[in-house]
């Protein structure tokens, strides 16, 4: 089995809920710290930053 394609984003925080609608799962927030990929802990979808996205800050 192949694992799924990543999603490239260019935003310090992404958004997932699954993407199957009713048959997705609750809205969660990750954000990208010190590694440039996250994966969400319901789905599995691995999320990676563009090289050339803005840095996020690290204030909060």
């Amino acid at each position: 089995m192949d694992p799924e394609e990543p999603i490239y984003v260019d935003t310090p925080i992404v958004a997932c809920d699954g993407g199957g609608g009713a048959l997705g799962h609750p809205k969660v927030f990750l954000k990208f710290d010190e590694e440039a990929e996250v994966v969400c802990p319901y789905c599995s979808k691995r999320y990676l930053l563009n090289p050339d996205a803005p840095i996020a800050s690290h204030g909060h």
